[in-house]
């Protein structure tokens, strides 16, 4: 009699010939690729004496008054780009979730087309955004809280088609029954069900929206990123040091904000 506790789990010995060679060649892609871009031990033992130096030229950080006051104010922006921001994305988002779940969509199959759409916002990285929107309508906040916007639907259009999708169908199915239409089924039955993951999506938007906006400001899209570009590019490190604090208390203060806010949610 065979002892099945001793025998080989199922997930391995499904495995055939091909996926071996699948994970062989990916494995071989990998070390490839190690190999090219990762950093040898070398690399990494020759960059302390310099990063311990740059460490040393931004200690201590500055906290001069006029300086100060002049980051609170780009903090302050910040904040303003990435609600803004999330807020309008979020709420466009609805709309196109809806047009792009599958089986709900008012579109038919034609929901394909918003998926795509949504995919590709979501493809494309913020700074892109960013120095596009630069172009457009030039430097400055503007163009920082119509980046968040965009990332927002990309962000928010794709985790709340997933929630339509994944709604409850006897409510939809009982009112269809009844003769209600596709928007009626959308505000009595799909969003009640998914309003908490909904809520959940969109902190996790706003929270993805105040690390964004933080870096916006490199590529010149407002906020306290454009000061950490100043104070590199002009070398003054005490002020980078200041301005990096600055953003690890604002990221982590909102994390746990939003951490609080999903906890009572659920």
């Amino acid at each position: 009699m065979i002892d099945n506790s001793m025998q080989t789990p199922k997930r391995f010995t499904d495995y055939s010939s091909v996926n071996f060679a699948i994970l062989v060649a990916l494995g071989g892609v990998l070390l490839a690729s190690m190999s090219k871009v990762a950093p040898t031990p070398q690399q990494l033992f020759d960059g302390v004496p310099g990063m311990a130096r740059l460490v040393g030229r931004m200690l201590p950080p500055n906290t001069e008054a006029d300086f100060l006051a002049r980051i609170a104010v780009r903090i302050l922006e910040t904040f303003q780009i990435a609600l803004v921001g999330a807020a309008i994305g979020i709420v466009l988002s609805l709309p196109v979730a809806w047009c792009a779940a599958r089986g709900i969509s008012p579109l038919g199959r034609g929901n394909i087309i918003v998926k795509a759409f949504v995919s590709f916002l979501r493809t494309v990285p913020d700074l892109v955004w960013a120095l596009l929107f630069v172009v457009s309508v030039g430097l400055g906040a503007v163009a920082g809280t119509m980046t968040i916007v965009v990332d927002t639907i990309g962000f928010c259009g794709r985790f709340f088609a997933e929630a339509m999708e994944e709604a409850e169908k006897e409510p939809q199915e009982a009112l269809a029954a009844i003769g209600a239409g596709r928007g009626s089924i959308l505000a009595g039955a799909i969003l009640p069900d998914i309003m908490p993951s909904l809520i959940n999506s969109s902190l996790f938007a706003l929270e993805k929206a105040v690390r964004s906006s933080v870096v916006l400001g490199l590529v010149g899209a407002g906020g306290i990123g454009q000061e950490l570009k100043v104070a590199f590019d002009l070398f003054q490190y005490r002020n980078a040091s200041t301005i990096i604090l600055v953003i690890f208390a604002i990221v982590l203060l909102m994390e746990v904000g939003t951490d609080k806010l999903r906890a009572k949610i659920q």
